[in-house]
């Protein structure tokens, strides 16, 4: 599947280029194009995102990955960082999402994350950013072994579909809590649980479950999801 690398124009101090890969489908469904964005411990570039993008383009789903502020300084001098503070997050984010809507006028866009990433989609879309769904691939409800701190205060603003991917053992994420704040999300929400699955999705070797095969159920509830939600609309 061809590949284009992106750059997104942010102003950043010190200045400094965002970028990003676009991963293009040799079929493109011509349906829903998606901004994939990454968790607080790793970049763009983790075999999870790498293979996820690569799963969902093979589905005829254009995605675009692309590097929050500290993730690219942290692959530029090849050190740990900690991640930005939330408006900076949110302005990266936003500024990538405006570049794929660009480079696809007209089309449906989704706006997606592994963990943190989904967290600040959510957050953009509560805050009126422009998007046509939503998909968390581990949403993080509330810190490890800190489920009285939950970050669904804004659920009642979410009015576009969602889609939820959970895992059973995700600590970020006690399924009974989550699926009570679902009763406040404004929108359609669906959950799906991923059994056996920790917050990376990763499973214990006595379920005799690959890591492929659980990027391959993630990638098969999105096309469900997408075309029922969505249908034939573009």
């Amino acid at each position: 599947m061809p590949r284009e690398p992106v750059e997104i124009p942010v102003d950043l101090d010190p200045p400094g280029p965002i970028r990003g890969w676009l991963d293009l489908p040799t079929q493109d469904s011509g349906r829903a194009v998606i901004l994939l964005a990454h968790g607080a411990g790793v970049g763009m570039h983790s075999p999870f995102m790498a293979e996820l993008a690569e799963g969902l383009c093979a589905a005829g789903f254009p995605v675009l990955r692309f590097h929050y502020a500290y993730a690219q300084r942290m692959l530029d001098e090849g050190r740990r960082r900690p991640p930005d503070r939330r408006p900076l997050l949110e302005t990266v984010h936003r500024q990538a999402a405006a570049t794929l809507r660009a480079r696809f006028p007209g089309r449906r866009l989704l706006l997606a994350g592994k963990s943190m990433g989904g967290r600040m989609s959510s957050y953009l879309v509560a805050a009126g950013e422009p998007a046509d769904g939503l998909v968390f691939f581990g949403y993080p409800l509330h810190p490890p072994k800190r489920p009285e701190r939950l970050r669904s205060e804004h659920f009642d603003r979410l009015e576009v579909p969602a889609l939820f991917l959970q895992g059973t053992r995700d600590a970020l994420c006690d399924l009974d809590l989550l699926r009570n704040a679902l009763t406040r999300y404004a929108g359609t929400a669906h959950l799906h649980v991923v059994e056996g699955a920790d917050h990376g999705f990763a499973v214990l070797k006595r379920s005799g479950r690959t890591a492929d095969e659980v990027r391959s159920e993630l990638v098969s509830q999105f096309v469900s999801w997408e075309a029922q939600s969505f249908g034939a609309r573009t």
